[in-house]
């Protein structure tokens, strides 16, 4: 394909870019409990990437969902782990994280083990955004750990949800016109 003819992708990627930055302030539930109202744009742009690393199809599309989730799963996991293991001996100390984040290391991985949720990466992406949801902003002083995490849960799923559809429209465009491309050139 011609670049005169492929410069119509980066166009419609750059304007769906643009989209989901001019929509992402009047996208509910998605950033009250993290500073301000409106979409965390740099989930969905990551969920949008892991759409592509995830072979950009909806199967896949919904194992990176469903990783988003177990990390999520994982992050709160290794946080109240980490709380319990730290006690044991008496004196609070770093290794209970440590040890927190092995145990849940090993559930994790073997995930790959099991259909439908074997897309390990994902769960890595989902457990670093909730990580850093949890240091982007402090915890509210009247809010308990367990509603806290709650509120971080909605704005990262939507997110996700948001740029797995945006990764899905890119697709869809994109084979729709090359292959208008390809029958027009023949």
């Amino acid at each position: 394909m011609p670049f005169s003819k492929f410069i119509i992708i980066p166009l419609f990627i750059a304007f769906q870019a643009f989209s989901m930055m001019l929509i992402a302030p009047f996208i509910p539930f998605t950033a009250l409990p993290v500073g301000g109202s409106g979409l965390i744009t740099w989930i969905s742009f990551q969920a949008w990437a892991m759409y592509f690393l995830a072979g950009c199809n909806i199967k896949m599309g919904l194992k990176v969902l469903v990783g988003y989730l177990g990390g999520i799963i994982a992050s709160i996991a290794i946080f109240e782990l980490a709380g319990v293991f730290s006690k044991l001996n008496g004196a609070t100390t770093p290794w209970g994280l440590y040890l927190a984040v092995f145990v849940v290391v090993v559930f994790v991985i073997s995930a790959q083990r099991v259909p439908g949720i074997d897309f390990v990466p994902s769960y890595f992406i989902g457990a670093g955004v909730f990580f850093a949801l949890m240091t982007y902003q402090p915890k509210p002083a009247e809010l308990c750990q367990y509603t806290w995490y709650m509120k971080l849960i909605l704005p990262e799923m939507v997110a996700c949800v948001v740029g797995l559809c945006f990764g899905w429209i890119t697709v869809v465009f994109q084979t729709w016109y090359e292959a208008r491309v390809k029958a027009a050139a023949a």
